[in-house]
């Protein structure tokens, strides 16, 4: 992944705190986090943006990872949701 990439996504993470409240940090968030926490708490304009900045590809491999975790912030529908979409838009 591109670093520039990673830090527009930052800066969209930056414009709405809401979606990332445990920490001011926003430089230090990691592609996964920040499509967690988009998935999570954000609109379905913020996700449409963040896979503009990283690509469906590229994001739904990022979605594999976070899924595959033991623990993850996705609520069950939500997760059930993406599973689908990713393997029918990616």
């Amino acid at each position: 992944m591109i670093n520039s990439d990673i830090q527009k996504a930052r800066k969209l993470i930056e414009k709405k705190p809401y979606l990332v409240w445990s920490t001011q940090s926003y430089d230090k968030l990691s592609p996964e986090r920040i499509l967690e926490s988009v998935i999570s708490y954000g609109d379905w304009v913020d996700f449409i943006k963040l896979t503009e900045i990283f690509g469906m590809k590229k994001c739904a491999k990022l979605f594999e990872v976070i899924s595959g975790k033991r623990r993850n912030n996705l609520r069950p529908k939500t997760q059930n949701y993406f599973s689908r979409y990713f393997r029918k838009y990616a």
